[in-house]
């Protein structure tokens, strides 16, 4: 019998549930019970908060929760600045997704030849996280389709916007 953490109290998938405990997570912080419902019911949110407070996990959480593993499309992105956070939120929605058979989460980023990405993406990922840069190249090259879409992350929005992304945003 596991105790309360929280999250129990929220309309997650039942194998998120069952997750949460062996990662750690036995409360829900300030900025993950302040947005998860909000996400969960599918509406936009606009949150900052410090390093180390769950951003990632109250956002990955609200992506895996819309998952349809028996659709073998892209269903969320997730764009990151920086190549480093992409493969930390990356490994984090994969730590996150564990339990739930058959999630395939992507990371597209610079400094890593196209050639296996692609045979990626052609076998399908359901999650897929990426710097602007990698991402626009993908979708210019048509490996990347982006109709099943229904949820969109931006992970520090301000400091892409800073690092000059602004039209590559966009463009996704």
């Amino acid at each position: 019998m596991t105790k309360p953490n929280g999250f129990e109290s929220l309309k997650l998938r039942s194998e998120l549930l069952e997750n949460l405990p062996s990662l750690g997570y036995e409360h829900m912080t300030t900025i993950q019970a302040e947005s998860l419902p909000v996400i969960l019911k599918g509406q936009d949110v606009l949150a900052r908060a410090k390093t180390g407070s769950g951003k990632t996990a109250a956002f990955a959480l609200g992506a895996l929760n819309k998952i349809n593993p028996t659709l073998p499309q892209v269903q969320s992105l997730i764009l990151c600045p920086t190549r480093e956070l992409a493969n930390q939120v990356t490994e984090e929605t994969r730590r996150l997704a564990k339990r739930i058979p058959n999630v395939r989460v992507l990371s597209l980023c610079g400094g890593h030849p196209m050639g296996p990405q692609i045979g990626s993406l052609k076998r399908g990922a359901h999650i897929v996280v990426g710097t602007p840069g990698r991402l626009l190249k993908h979708l210019e090259k048509e490996t990347l389709v982006l109709g099943g879409v229904n949820t969109l992350i931006l992970d520090e929005a301000d400091r892409m916007l800073d690092m000059g992304f602004t039209e590559e945003i966009e463009s996704i």
